[in-house]
């Protein structure tokens, strides 16, 4: 005799406002500590050349595998894991995360810190697609994105606060210990997830063959082609934005890091104004960020003479670009069904391929002469183009669906057979 299947909804009681806020604040602190690994890296080159005995370039490579871990590691765990309870994922994802920096700082030689970045890497996007997941959950349809925002808060303050705070104790301490500093934040998450994050039991969970269905789906493709072209933009300019305000501009390189504050800063605020608009409507969401990251990169491009300017538009650009993304991680839950912890991860590896497409689009721009305004216009550009394929996109959705309920309305209008018995 088999039983009806259990409705979870019947299991999880209603959660109190404040068991939501906790919850949502456990998962912005771990994506602080994401945040703070994958960038701090870039400030402590030349403190992990010299310590391994290795050049600044070939240092630079573990960079590229701390993303290469987040592109593999995205749809990989995602998938595998579909069966696993939210809860214990977000939990296993954030230990997995803390053992690869604890195995960045023990690393004693160049080989064996390559592949602690990758393991640290390997979790990344899976933790900001389940983390996007449960915050929508938690929060309900009316304040999905506004909630998403928040989780994706954590990776912004972290250009605020835990990169410049690592980047010190790196340099003051050895580099070592601003890995040790994560190590620190994802253990603090570790707890806040145990204490904070609720069962979950009225989440549905998966399977991977289900997961895999993303890859199937036209919108999906579209939706993560919209970050890799629109915020590769974004990484072109933020690359170079040194480079550019010492040379073009001609502030001297204390200035540098208020620029890049206020970038930081800006993107602090992207999170929670995208939020705002993508609960309102999610491709209205995407088409203004969008929008705003071309006008401001174009104006920085065209005004980088000016000091004042050059820092305003820092933040405009951080602001624009950042606005972007709870739209785009609600679009990807939207079009993919039943298949969203996937197509969450995914949006991640999307962005990290952003980030090095941008930067080396704006590295061959700047080697063919045209100098360091060169990748903020390439970068407007790129804007303008992601604004093409939302269009696109959105038109392809249109098209669909108007053929799905012709198709519908076509089949009710057939008449129904009747079956005439003989006497």
């Amino acid at each position: 005799m088999s039983s009806a299947p259990v409705t979870t909804d019947d299991l999880a009681p209603p959660l109190s406002p404040s068991v939501r806020r906790w919850a949502i604040l456990a998962l912005a602190l771990g994506g602080f500590g994401i945040g703070t690994t994958e960038f701090v890296a870039m400030g402590l080159l030349p403190n992990i050349a010299e310590t391994l005995g290795v050049s600044e370039p070939t240092a630079g490579h573990v960079i590229s595998a701390y993303a290469l871990g987040v592109v593999i590691g995205a749809p990989l765990i995602a998938a595998l894991t579909a069966r696993v309870s939210r809860r214990t994922l977000l939990i296993g994802l954030m230990i997995a995360f803390t053992v690869g920096n604890l195995l960045t700082v023990l690393a004693p030689t160049y080989g064996l810190l390559m592949l602690a970045r990758v393991i640290a890497g390997l979790p990344h996007g899976a933790y900001f697609g389940v983390a996007a997941l449960v915050a929508a959950h938690l929060a309900g349809p009316r304040d999905r994105a506004k909630a998403v925002g928040k989780v994706m808060l954590g990776l912004s303050v972290a250009n605020v606060l835990g990169v410049p705070m690592a980047t010190w104790l790196g340099e003051s301490l050895g580099w070592r210990v601003a890995f040790a500093l994560v190590v620190v934040i994802g253990l603090l998450t570790i707890v806040a997830l145990i204490r904070f994050m609720p069962p979950l039991t009225d989440m549905r969970v998966t399977n991977p063959i289900t997961e895999l269905g993303a890859l199937v789906r036209p919108q999906v493709w579209f939706t993560l082609l919209i970050g890799v072209v629109g915020f590769g933009g974004m990484f072109a300019f933020y690359t170079y934005l040194n480079s550019a305000l010492t040379t073009v501009t001609g502030v001297s390189v204390s200035l540098v890091p208020v620029a890049m504050m206020l970038f930081g800063l800006g993107m602090v605020a992207g999170n929670i104004v995208g939020g705002i608009l993508a609960d309102r409507s999610v491709p209205f969401g995407i088409l203004i960020g969008l929008i705003a990251t071309g006008v401001s990169l174009a104006l920085f491009a065209l005004t980088l003479q000016n000091a004042w300017a050059a820092m305003t538009l820092s933040f405009a650009i951080g602001l624009s670009g950042a606005s972007t993304i709870p739209a785009l991680q609600t679009r990807l839950m939207d079009v993919a069904d039943d298949a969203q912890t996937l197509a969450a991860a995914l949006n991640h590896s999307a962005l990290n391929i952003a980030n090095a497409v941008g930067a080396w689009i704006g590295g061959v721009v700047i080697a063919a002469g045209h100098g360091y305004r060169a990748p903020s216009m390439i970068g407007a550009a790129l804007a303008v183009a992601g604004v093409l394929v939302l269009m696109i996109a959105l038109a392809t959705a249109r098209r669909s669906r108007i053929s799905a309920d012709g198709a519908a309305q076509a089949h009710a209008q057939q008449p129904t057979a009747v079956t005439t018995v003989g006497s």
